[in-house]
């Protein structure tokens, strides 16, 4: 992590020097929000949440609501293109790093909400990226630019660009990713426990019968379109080439089933559902022109992770299931049937064990990119169990019983990482 500080501490110098230069006969006007916003600017569906009660319950409660405020007066004051992707880039890796040490107990809270809540970030995220949907500048700003400014913040804010393993054979390097909060139509106040997961195991070590591990951590959304466009393979390309600081070991890992972890032992060359900003999909996994895949694709890719020692091993409270369930269509035939043991020659996939989700996605991607690049090491899916919250409890952002069950799934999951570290030579 210390890279990361400098990194930023670098970022912050130059946007303030940017900042400086920009004529001092500025507008006074300049400096409110409300004047270089257009709020009736049309934003994604999940920005458009944001103006809920319980978005903004834990913004609060969290102190992660003065974020997107100091962020679009920084952005009024911005008279560049250059100067924004500074700033934008600056504030995206601040934010990732203030949800980190939030969550591992660095700083002060901010307010009442769990440390191991993982949904100031996402909210707050929002605001940021809301702020440059709707911003107006005093300057010619393209809808090229403004795209690439939302996902230098989605990078930043995310963890994808900070990643920072350490070179050669005196640790483990350890890759594990998480995902947002999703099915917010359904419940607004829903937390993911695999993003709760990927704050609190960032920069950190677990000591493994193999030695010791470094944990690297990055967060991914619930939406198809940055899936699409390469989000995944480019976050985890740099750490699969060959290396000094070539990853040991990946796992993704994503909320699944009640009262259960699975470990997926199969992935599926399909997608299909509802994202986060309602976009709808049924179809193949595309792998972007220009990135490292297999070709043909494979309709399956198997993991690679230790899931006999894994489920074997007492890792916690909930049980550890290997699942090897799939459906596929048959090869000759044209309707999807259910396979508990994996898939059959030639079949057409339609769900991995972990269904056809994003969840399934990512897995597929990032172990189709291993085989692409022709590394070695291991990896595969962890589902979690679901978080729920108290039936008695529906006005409330949060409650005892889903905080403790945060808590040990977060602690499972680094118990079955440790497992599967371990076995690494």
């Amino acid at each position: 992590m210390n890279s990361l500080i400098r990194r930023t501490l670098t970022g912050a110098l130059a946007v303030g020097a940017l900042l400086a230069a920009a004529p001092l006969a500025v507008a006074a006007e300049a400096a409110t929000p409300a004047n270089c916003f257009d709020r009736a600017a049309p934003i994604p569906v999940e920005e458009q949440r944001l103006t809920q009660a319980v978005p903004q319950e834990i913004l609060a409660r969290s102190g992660f609501d003065r974020r997107g405020p100091a962020f679009e007066k920084s952005l009024c004051r911005t008279r560049s293109v250059r100067a924004a992707k500074v700033l934008a880039q600056v504030q995206g890796r601040q934010l990732w790093k203030a949800a980190v040490d939030r969550v591992q107990g660095r700083g002060p809270a901010g307010g009442d909400l769990s440390r191991g809540d993982d949904r100031p970030l996402y909210w707050a995220r929002l605001q940021l990226t809301r702020a440059l949907h709707q911003w107006q500048p005093g300057f010619p700003l393209s809808a090229a630019d403004r795209k690439a400014l939302v996902e230098v913040v989605e990078t930043g804010s995310r963890g994808q660009d900070s990643i920072d393993l350490p070179a050669g054979e005196r640790a483990k390097r350890v890759v594990l990713t998480g995902f947002d909060p999703f099915q917010l139509d359904g419940d607004i106040r829903r937390t993911n426990p695999s993003g709760a997961t990927a704050l609190a195991l960032d920069g950190t070590y677990i000591t493994t019968p193999a030695g010791r591990a470094r944990v690297e951590t990055a967060m991914f959304p619930v939406l198809w379109t940055p899936f699409e466009a390469g989000m995944v393979e480019r976050t985890l390309l740099p750490h699969f080439k060959a290396g000094r600081k070539q990853v040991d070991l990946f796992t993704t890992v994503s909320q699944g089933r009640a009262g259960q972890f699975d470990i997926e032992r199969y992935n599926g060359r399909w997608h299909t559902g509802l994202d986060n900003n309602r976009e709808n999909r049924a179809s193949g996994i595309p792998i972007p022109a220009g990135l490292p895949t297999v070709t043909p694709q494979p309709e399956f890719v198997p993991t690679t992770v230790p899931y006999k020692e894994i489920t074997a091993a007492n890792t916690g409270q909930f049980p550890v299931y290997d699942r090897t369930a799939v459906t596929e269509i048959p090869a000759g035939q044209t309707e999807p049937v259910t396979r508990p043991d994996g898939p059959t020659p030639g079949s057409v996939a339609r769900a991995g064990g972990g269904g056809s989700y994003l969840s399934n996605e990512i897995a597929y991607r990032a172990t189709l990119l291993r085989d692409a690049v022709k590394a070695q090491m291991p990896g595969g899916h962890v589902h979690t169990p679901i978080l729920f919250f108290d039936a008695n409890n529906k006005d409330k952002v949060s409650d005892p019983v889903l905080e403790k069950n945060r808590t040990d799934i977060v602690t499972q999951t680094r118990e079955i990482l440790k497992v599967a570290a371990g076995t690494l030579d």
